[in-house]
Parts: C-alpha cells; sequence; structure tokens
C-alpha cells in the first residue's frame, strides 16, 4: 500500500466513524451496535496510523518504505500510551 492509497484508507475510515455516530444520533443504531463497529474502526485507524508512521521512518533513513508491512492488531493494541 503506497502512502496515497494509505492516506485514502484513514479518510474512509474516520468518514465511516462519523457516518456511524451520526446513525446512533438519530437513533439508527444502537450504543451497543456503535461501541463493537467504533473499536474495530480505531484498531484499523491504529494500525493505519502505524503503518504509515513506520513508512516515512524508513523512507527518512534512506530505506525503501515499500518493504514495511502492516503489524497486527495484537501488537499495536499493546502498545503503551
Amino acid at each position: 500500500m503506497n502512502r496515497r492509497q494509505l492516506l485514502d484508507r484513514i479518510e474512509s475510515l474516520v468518514a465511516q466513524e462519523h457516518e456511524l455516530r451520526t446513525r446512533v444520533q438519530a437513533g439508527q443504531l444502537s450504543p451497543t451496535e456503535e461501541q463493537v463497529k467504533i473499536r474495530q474502526l480505531e484498531a484499523a485507524l491504529d494500525q493505519s496510523w502505524d503503518l504509515l508512521r513506520r513508512r516515512h521512518a524508513c523512507r527518512d533513513t534512506g530505506q525503501d518504505p515499500d518493504s514495511v508491512t502492516p503489524r497486527s492488531r495484537a501488537n499495536i493494541e499493546g502498545y503503551l500510551q
């Protein structure tokens, strides 16, 4: 996934998150359903942002950013805040 594709993915995930929140406010989705879906979206966003940051780090150090592969969600969710 190149930089543009990754940014497009992040933008799409953010739009989906906003759509979910709108649907809850309109009564089209229960808060419980929203929580499950939001957790999934947040995990995908975290994974995408991690990949983008790691690609930039590779590029900045003269390495090939295309050599970077996504980390597992479990790995990313285990990061300390």
